[in-house]
């Protein structure tokens, strides 16, 4: 099989980016004899030297690129194209609109396309709403991360053609040696309470602070780490200024010696070392509707004790005492869930069992083969199905009869806790 990736592609840095690289060496890894291509989407204005398995280049937010790169993979030897789709890598927004340039690409790409939502918002702007209905009518399989994204697809966007459901992968860690790489980033004796990721204010970092004083007075060794670097579109925009102002928080709330910043990109290695040396990983995000989060996946991987705000990922995986779910945008929360986590080392043990049992089914070998399957499947399906078939016209899906009241009802699930 000969697969197109279609997606930010390493170097850049960005999460779509090191996802894609971690999913298409999974697939590799599943099948040897898979040959894997690439078309990747560059930032305006960048310049970047890319590995050989990038073919083709899409410049973001130039419509006219992604309709080359469809009309040069349809021409080439390529069996099947899979899309990574994040709103702001095919498309731009005007005034209120949003110029959808995946639907450019779609139109012209006459191989299969299995496309992979990161993004289905519990309540989408109507441009949303007509962008994924668009995409999901004119690719041959949509793929989600959760079993919820899928039910949104279903009842708010009125998508009629099932999504596959395939989890956020992350690597097959082995949930020991917290001492010996607490001793080597030396930090030994001290209780670990980390987050890492690209930082930006999305992530609501300053509630973990503000909740340091109240758990070091509990718990007077704890040290925070954030670790990751300032997220590349906000350096550009605004600098450092919020890392500055979460250092200044610090400072101000006399934690200086119990907040610590590692500022700088990770290798999954480097990620998967300060993981394992945390005792309690917090993701306090501020976005209820976020459908995913490769942290948190990366957290349960590696049995970590989980502590976050109720975000739909994390209300959907951290469910059967997998994590503890802490109201939004709330210190005093966050710190009496940690504290009862470094407070009580067997409840600190369950859930730590708890999250390992569930995080091993999502480890990268494990994705790698569904998405092979899902994509085999595919192949199947069009050497099975006419070509009349094939070419005939979808009906175009509308909303079910509850559509509304569901779209109240999720509301109302995602709203944050008083």
């Amino acid at each position: 099989m000969r697969i197109a990736f279609v997606a930010s592609s390493v170097p850049r840095r960005c999460g779509i980016a090191t996802f894609t690289a971690d999913l298409s060496a999974a697939v590799k890894s599943a099948d040897p004899t898979v040959r894997i291509y690439a078309a990747a989407i560059d930032e305006p204005g960048a310049a970047r030297a890319y590995g050989p398995d990038v073919r083709w280049r899409i410049r973001q937010e130039e419509p006219s690129t992604y309709r080359d790169a469809a009309i040069a993979i349809s021409k080439s030897n390529v069996d099947i194209v899979n899309v990574q789709h994040e709103f702001g890598l095919y498309g731009v927004w005007h005034d209120g609109t949003y110029d959808d340039h995946l639907r450019v690409f779609l139109e012209s790409c006459t191989k299969p396309v299995v496309t992979t939502l990161h993004t289905v918002a519990p309540k989408p702007e109507p441009w949303a709403l007509e962008t994924i209905r668009y995409i999901s009518e004119h690719s041959d399989q949509v793929v989600v991360m959760g079993t919820t994204a899928a039910r949104l697809l279903r009842e708010i966007y009125g998508v009629t053609r099932p999504a596959v459901v395939i989890e956020h992968g992350m690597p097959a860690i082995e949930p020991k040696g917290r001492h010996r790489l607490k001793r080597q980033l030396g930090v030994e004796e001290r209780p670990i309470v980390s987050t890492f990721g690209l930082v930006d204010p999305r992530k609501g970092l300053e509630y973990v602070i503000e909740a340091m004083p109240e758990i070091v007075a509990r718990h007077p060794t704890t040290l925070y780490l954030v670790v990751g670097q300032t997220h590349p579109e906000l350096q550009k925009r605004e600098g450092e200024a919020y890392r500055n102002s979460l250092i200044a928080s610090a400072v101000r709330l006399g934690m200086r010696d119990h907040v610590k910043f590692v500022n700088q990109y990770l290798t999954q290695r480097e990620v998967v070392d300060y993981l394992l040396a945390t005792d309690v990983y917090v993701t306090p995000y501020l976005d209820p509707n976020q459908i995913t989060s490769g942290t948190l996946a990366y957290a349960l991987g590696a049995g970590k004790a989980i502590v976050s705000t109720p975000y739909l990922h994390a209300k959907e995986v951290l469910e059967s005492g997998r994590g503890i779910l802490v109201p939004f945008r709330d210190a005093a929360a966050v710190a009496t869930a940690v504290n009862s986590v470094l407070g009580d080392p067997q409840r600190k043990r369950e859930l730590e069992g708890r999250a390992y049992e569930y995080g091993k089914e999502m480890a990268w070998p494990a994705i790698g083969r569904r998405v092979l399957a899902a994509m085999r499947d595919i192949l199947d399906h069009r050497i099975a199905t006419p070509a009349a078939q094939l070419l005939a016209p979808q009906p175009t899906p509308t909303p079910t009869p509850t559509a509304v009241e569901r779209e109240e009802q999720i509301e109302d699930e995602a709203t944050p806790i008083a």
